[in-house]
């Protein structure tokens, strides 16, 4: 039985070694992606586009009457 065991742990060692890498590349590329997009663009704008996508898309209230 430990000899089995012994080859599932390796065989599990394995897979988690080689799958997690490149199963992570992805996620951390799109993540850095993200970072440079951002580090691009000055903050103003960025506030200013969340302003403007804010009062795009506010909630309406209850009181207001429905056309």
């Amino acid at each position: 039985m430990s000899r089995v065991l012994r080859w599932l742990l390796l065989a599990l060692y394995l897979i988690v070694v080689a799958v997690w890498p490149s199963a992570a590349a992805p996620v951390t590329l799109t993540a850095t992606g993200a970072a440079v997009i951002l580090a691009a663009i000055p903050g103003p704008v960025l506030l200013l586009a969340g302003v403007v996508a804010w009062l795009k898309h506010r909630p309406v209230s209850a009181s207001a009457p429905v056309a």
